[in-house]
């Protein structure tokens, strides 16, 4: 709590906390001329997030940058409603309530989904050889036996996303990887009935957890790290999956902002 409230201080200080709620800042604060722009209100995301949402240097802040606006917009919603727990973004994001709230956070989504920023290398594994072609096949094939679909049956061939709702495993450090897949085992992360995630990792071990972690963050990114516009053909015996947070036929007018700057 103490580590929460000594960031939303800093962001009120820089004026930035004040650009996200839409609430005038302090008058003694210290800020960037006033704009009215998108780009200037997530400034307050990029504190956490990094530069153009690229991410943050210590593997537990994520990437918001090119990510599905559908993605986006549904983890915005989930920390405000209590699927997703992390305290600062619950306390952020509380406000943003209402029809009014709900169009200002896809607002926000649309904007980091639209920038065009580039990845970082991956940094080199520890992990064995056997790991890394363990988590490899669950990745690209799954495992029948246990009725475990794989990961590129949902996330695209290529695993930078398919928009507009599900999210590229790319580029994501292996502390963040198993940090999201343990937080979906233990019940500290959820999403909108059916959930296909709490159910696909339900029977992922702790190994295969950390063997898909492993795989996934030692990956190059492909040339082209935009999302997919459609799912894949299913293989050979796979089964199609429902998942609430990303219908087949999803829509993002439910939400639409009112035109900015």
């Amino acid at each position: 709590m103490a580590k929460t409230l000594s960031l939303i201080r800093r962001l009120a200080a820089a004026g930035l906390l004040a650009g996200l709620t839409g609430l005038a800042a302090s008058p003694m604060a210290t800020a960037a001329p006033f704009e009215d722009t998108i780009a200037q209100r997530a400034i307050a995301c990029t504190a956490c997030h990094g530069p153009q949402g690229r991410a943050a240097p210590d593997g537990y802040y994520p990437r918001l940058a090119g990510k599905p606006a559908g993605y986006l917009y549904n983890q915005l919603l989930s920390f405000r409603d209590g699927r997703r727990h992390y305290g600062l973004m619950t306390q952020l994001l509380e406000p943003l309530s209402g029809p009014a709230g709900d169009a200002y956070l896809m607002e926000i989504a649309q904007y980091f989904s639209q920038l065009e920023v580039p990845y970082p290398a991956p940094l080199p594994t520890t992990a064995s050889a056997e790991s890394l072609r363990h988590g490899q096949r669950l990745v690209k094939e799954g495992d029948a036996t246990r009725q475990l679909p794989a990961c590129v049956q949902c996330h695209g061939l290529a695993m930078t996303g398919v928009s507009p709702n599900i999210p590229g495993l790319l580029g994501l450090p292996r502390d963040y990887l198993n940090a999201q897949l343990g937080a979906w085992k233990n019940g500290q992360r959820r999403a909108h009935a059916p959930d296909c995630m709490k159910d696909v990792v339900a029977r992922l071990s702790l190994e295969d957890i950390n063997a898909v972690a492993n795989w996934l963050a030692a990956q190059p990114l492909p040339a082209s790290t935009k999302p997919a516009t459609a799912l894949p053909a299913l293989a050979p015996g796979a089964a199609p999956i429902s998942c609430g947070s990303a219908p087949a036929a999803p829509s993002l007018k439910a939400a639409e902002p009112k035109a900015r700057k």
